[in-house]
């Protein structure tokens, strides 16, 4: 049976016949029936021979027009009317109901994150290093689709600031949440990466990932970096490593009882070597963020290679729509009757 799909309407146009009339020349051809109809109305109208003849017809044009006769031109409108309703009928008209069935192979992500006061360095100029990483983190979980994320925080401990949750509205305003001084100063490295496998080692995710967001060398804590990569790579999770800042002298925030807020230079100590083999253990990647424009960049590179794969099946329900479009042109045309033998009724 052909069929055609126009503007939300799938038209069946032949029961018996497999044939495919685009939906246009349906519509097009209503059109000109309609407009030789009206065509022939006023053309009859202006060429039409009088039924019974007069020498003058000067005091009949002079009489005033009744109400009647001025509204008669509705007959000719609920004629037309009617037959572009039949038109449309005869076309079939159906309205389509889209249904979609989604399943997908979702990514369990652990989103590890420095909070240690060497991310108060100000080389991400105008803000520290802490409010842009939590800015660009806030902007990959934007893209996630499906995928349960959660946050752990670290400084001298770990902790999990919020669990595996795909309520990112609720993970959103953690993040807000977080700050310095929660946590004692220190960088436990190894402790973060042992809190966020023992997140993701039960779960059933196709794939598990920790991103892990560090400014410094790993000075705290009871479990080596390396030894808790290695954990990590047992249960088959990935470590994304991410060394946030720029090396050399850089600018901290110092809040003097005297002076107030001042800066000064210190060294920025990161060590890159641990980071680039906890992330070769694991079978991730070792990224370096010297900018903010680096680091948004980074987060993007990562959503692009952990996808989550989306199947989405379509079933559509027809109803069909022959029954009001024919009804109204059925109640027009007997309405256009009725008046043209009642209130519009003339003598021939």
């Amino acid at each position: 049976m052909g069929s055609i799909d126009f503007a939300g309407f799938s038209v069946s146009l032949f029961d018996m016949v497999d044939v495919t009339i685009p939906a246009f020349v349906i519509f097009i051809g209503g059109a000109l029936l309609m407009a030789a109809m009206i065509w022939y109305y006023l053309r009859r109208r202006r060429f039409k021979s009088a039924t019974i003849k007069y020498s003058d017809i000067r005091i009949v044009t002079q009489a005033g027009r009744t109400w009647r006769q001025r509204y008669r031109s509705v007959l000719v409108a609920l004629r037309l009317t009617a037959v572009a309703l039949f038109v449309i009928a005869f076309a079939r008209p159906r309205h389509g109901t889209e249904m979609r069935e989604t399943s997908s192979e979702g990514i369990d992500i652990m989103l590890c994150l420095d909070v240690s006061t060497s991310m108060q360095a100000e080389d991400f100029k105008p803000n520290n290093r802490l409010y842009v990483a939590k800015e660009e983190i806030k902007k990959f979980i934007s893209k996630r689709l499906n995928d349960r994320i959660g946050l752990v925080v670290f400084a001298r401990n770990s902790y999990t600031q919020c669990p595996l949750t795909t309520d990112y509205g609720i993970l959103l305003r953690f993040i807000d949440q977080v700050d310095f001084g929660a946590v004692e100063d220190g960088t436990a490295i190894g402790m973060a990466i042992a809190n966020s496998v023992n997140r993701l080692r039960d779960s059933p995710a196709k794939s598990k990932v920790i991103i892990l967001a560090t400014d410094g060398d790993n000075n705290a804590g009871e479990i080596d970096p390396l030894t808790a990569a290695n954990i990590a790579a047992a249960f088959d999770i990935k470590i994304y490593t991410i060394a946030v800042g720029k090396t050399g002298n850089v600018m901290y925030p110092i809040d003097d009882p005297i002076f107030g807020k001042r800066y000064v230079y210190q060294p920025s100590r990161i060590d890159e070597t641990s980071l680039r083999q906890i992330a070769e253990r694991t079978k991730g990647k070792f990224y370096r963020a010297r900018s903010g424009e680096e680091l948004e960049d980074i987060y993007t590179t990562i959503d692009r290679l952990e996808k989550t794969e989306v199947k989405t099946t379509a079933h559509i329900q027809y109803r069909e729509l022959f029954p009001q479009f024919a009804i109204m042109g059925l109640f027009l045309l007997a309405l256009e009757v009725l008046l043209a033998n009642t209130w519009f009724k003339k003598l021939p």
